[in-house]
């Protein structure tokens, strides 16, 4: 079985959660999934996957568990479930933050077998009920290996490539909240602004008459569970402020212009967001291979990871085999804009 992991649990079967634990069950991995409500355990029957009464007992003698509960949850239910699994027992999360675990994680002294990660996907819906086994295909899926559990990076990564067909994007924790804060995190707020905004306005229903691919676009995460939308954002608050005050320095410049009646300066603007969308849609990459020993070169190994994933870059394979292990990785061929 892909990774060597064969048995597998999920802990938090919500739309993420749930997702993944119907394509590993498609996979043929033994699987089990558990979620505190009862409710949602009995959905998990209901599409015919084992759902025990406590989170010992779907955990248990597991090879791999996915944490997929809130993120405020995630480095009490990390200390649970390391103390009745196995020490190879490799495991990981999907939670949008990656710093607050990953030093959790480092404190309980997990490094060498927790690998924080994130599926780049996700719906505007919630719930088992909204779960799908194609849901995470192809998805980019950040991992952030450690020094200590580079062991565990390759056999997660050998699991998300095969069963997920993952673009495995290997990055620190800290690059992964930078990079999060404007690739998923402000958006959020954008979405909830223009949508909250209309909700407050006295033309509310025509807004949402006229309302086409521009509105619907903008505001799909918008439909999310505000809970969690809000637990993300206070969870890379820094990070997202930041950005924020980026952001709202380029709408000042727009502002300007509109006010002034500037249509070139405008028109500058736009131009710059569209190079970032139509660079979005045509990137390409070259590939390579690269080579390490598997018991050993650990620094050169884990540079190489973070640099590809800082770089923009993924891999879509990683081979363990006579004493070394081999990846595909993948660099944007784009030449950088500006």
């Amino acid at each position: 079985m892909a990774g060597g992991l064969a048995r597998a649990a999920v802990v938090g079967t919500g739309l993420i959660g749930g997702s993944v634990l119907l394509r590993l069950r498609d996979a043929g991995l033994d699987v089990a999934g558990w979620d505190p409500d009862p409710a949602a355990r009995r959905q998990v029957r209901d599409r015919g996957v084992d759902a025990p009464g406590t989170v010992e007992e779907a955990v248990t003698g597991r090879d791999v568990v996915f944490l997929c509960g809130p993120l405020p949850t995630l480095p009490t239910t990390l200390a649970r479930v390391a103390a009745v699994t196995d020490d190879g027992c490799v495991l990981t999360d999907v939670g949008s933050v990656k710093a607050e675990v990953s030093t959790a994680a480092t404190v309980q002294g997990l490094g060498h077998r927790f690998v924080p990660g994130h599926p780049m996907a996700g719906a505007d819906r919630a719930g088992a009920g909204a779960a799908s086994p194609e849901l995470l295909d192809g998805a980019a899926w950040v991992l952030c290996p450690g020094p200590t559990g580079l062991s565990a990076f390759r056999r997660l990564a050998v699991l998300l490539v095969d069963v997920f067909h993952a673009r495995v994007v290997p990055m620190s924790a800290p690059e992964h909240d930078g990079a999060a804060a404007l690739a998923s995190h402000v958006p959020h707020v954008l979405a909830g602004a223009l949508a909250g905004t209309v909700h407050r306005s006295a033309l509310r229903d025509a807004v949402l008459t006229l309302a086409a691919g521009s509105f619907s676009d903008g505001t799909r995460v918008a439909g999310g569970p505000p809970e969690r939308t809000a637990n993300m954002l206070l969870g890379n608050r820094d990070r997202v402020l930041a950005e924020l005050d980026a952001l709202g320095a380029f709408l000042d410049e727009l502002t300007v212009a509109l006010r002034g009646g500037d249509a070139g300066a405008l028109a500058d603007r736009f131009a710059e967001g569209r190079d970032v969308r139509s660079t979005l849609r045509a990137r390409t990459f070259t590939a390579h291979r690269r080579e390490f020993p598997a018991a050993a070169d650990h620094a050169g190994e884990l540079a190489y990871l973070r640099e590809l994933g800082a770089a923009g870059g993924h891999l879509s394979e990683v081979r363990e085999a006579a004493g070394a292990v081999t990846y595909m990785g993948h660099l944007p061929a784009t030449p950088p804009l500006g």
